[in-house]
């Protein structure tokens, strides 16, 4: 199930959490979320993109639907900071060890704190980004959490 090996999908197998890979080719478009729930034909509500963000100065990560945008001041109250703002590109790919468009919430190069939106709660799967462009995990949200040591709380706008 680890498929072609990432540091996210290593971590998975490692820590024996079931899940699927899915792979799809990746075209030159930006909207990476909106690509895989199109590719895979999956619900865009349980595709979600891994955001990193600066909250007061830390790299935190967002982990918010494709359909939605980070509420960064949702995000600053939800890891008690006051500021919020979109970490650099390439700061980001530096710290977590993935480009964008692949930003993986598992496995990163350094553990960020991590906040997923409270809507993936309810789901039985969701889907995110496996640490490369065309390449998506689905897992329970739980152990999403657990393994990213993640918190939920509503971070997401439409």
């Amino acid at each position: 199930m680890a498929g072609k090996g990432t540091p996210a999908t290593a971590l998975l197998a490692k820590a024996g959490v079931a899940h699927r890979v899915h792979t799809y080719e990746h075209g030159r478009g930006a909207a990476y979320g909106l690509e895989a729930v199109e590719a895979l034909g999956i619900d865009a509500g349980s595709v979600f993109k891994t955001l990193v963000a600066e909250v007061d100065g830390t790299l935190t990560v967002g982990v918010v639907p494709v359909s939605a945008m980070l509420d960064l001041k949702a995000l600053a109250a939800a890891v008690g900071g006051k500021r919020a703002k979109m970490a650099d590109v390439a700061v980001a790919e530096r710290t977590t060890g993935y480009v964008a468009g692949g930003i993986s919430p598992l496995g990163q190069r350094k553990r960020l704190p991590t906040v997923v939106d409270a809507s993936a709660e309810h789901l039985v799967t969701m889907f995110c980004s496996g640490g490369r462009r065309g390449l998506e995990i689905e897992l329970a949200p739980a152990d999403l959490a657990r393994l990213a040591q993640a918190t939920f709380a509503r971070i997401a706008t439409t």
